[in-house]
């Protein structure tokens, strides 16, 4: 089985700031991505369709150009992935560290390829992150490939609520989390926030989120269920600092702590450790991974796994 095989197809009609995108899943035959942005004004762009709002950089940033094999452990629950609707967005240059970038959308709140939104209710998603050193990283990878001769720096906050029978999203469309299995039309009402940093500089990079996530049953007296979580994750090209350091090669870590329910003492905890090695940027890299992963149940259970990953990712 091939994890992701995608079709990209995107660039520009009459006019340069007229843009379009399109991505299709061919393995699973879905259509992941549609839109069309218009952004003529750098303080003020317009987005319509379908697309994976900017709610947080480790989802944002596309599967070939992840740092390591696969997303961390909070993206399961955490992610508000694609959605459908319209968004306003922009970068407000001022001088120096007055250097802010914005994201405010209205969308149906469904997940992926809805045709109706059950309750009527609309998704609402904001996030403003400051370029604290004048420079927008943006969502184009997490390793350091331009090994930037000035440090780059963001810092973000992030917030979305949304009613609806989903409890959580993916690219196959909206889902829910164990213990949220009834499903009826405006049953929850959630509530999420994170903050998160990145920076690069020199071969190194850095990227974290902070997440919070509030879930509230409407049809069971509004019982309230608090998911929490975080993650650090570096990388760095060691040849900047050792000469016999093969220059495509690059290590990186990742640890992440993951509470499904803050009312308990079930706690995940994941640290990772990976090897990229970079043929062509990520459009042709392989990755070799190893995970841990502890699990503490309220019974004071743990449990433990050890994974290995290699892949091979290419894009052409």
């Amino acid at each position: 089985k091939i994890n992701r095989s995608r079709l990209k197809v995107g660039g520009h009609a009459y006019n340069p700031w007229l843009k379009y995108y399109w991505e299709y899943e061919l393995g699973q035959g879905n259509l992941l991505d549609f839109r069309i942005m218009i952004e003529r004004w750098k303080w003020l762009n317009i987005k319509i369709g379908q697309w994976k709002l900017e709610f947080t950089r480790e989802r944002r940033i596309s599967s070939g150009a992840q740092q390591l094999v696969d997303r961390s452990i909070l993206n399961r629950s955490f992610t508000v992935d694609r959605q459908q609707g319209i968004e306003l967005y922009g970068r407000l240059a001022g001088r120096g560290s007055a250097d802010f970038s914005y994201w405010a959308a209205v969308v149906t709140g469904s997940g992926r390829s809805a045709t109706e939104n059950d309750d009527k209710n609309l998704m609402y998603f904001g996030r403003l992150q400051w370029n604290v050193l004048g420079d927008d990283l943006g969502f184009s990878g997490g390793s350091d490939l331009q090994l930037h001769q000035t440090p780059e720096a963001i810092l973000a906050v992030s917030a979305v609520t949304n009613r609806s029978p989903f409890t959580r999203f993916s690219s196959s469309g909206g889902g829910f989390l164990a213990g949220f299995e009834q499903q009826e039309p405006g049953q929850y009402r959630i509530n999420q926030t994170n903050v998160e940093t990145a920076f690069k500089y020199q071969g190194f990079s850095w990227q974290s989120e902070i997440h919070r996530k509030e879930i509230i049953d409407k049809l069971n007296a509004n019982a309230t269920t608090t998911l929490s979580g975080y993650y650090v994750q570096a990388g760095y090209f060691a040849n900047q600092a050792f000469s016999w350091w093969p220059k495509p090669l690059e290590v990186a870590v990742r640890y992440a702590s993951f509470k499904p329910d803050r009312s308990q003492d079930t706690e995940l905890d994941e640290s990772s450790l990976a090897f990229n090695w970079f043929f062509k940027g990520h459009r042709n890299k392989l990755t070799a991974e190893i995970s841990s992963f502890d699990y503490e149940t309220p019974t004071e259970e743990l449990k433990n796994e050890l994974r290995f990953r290699v892949q091979w990712d290419i894009s052409f």
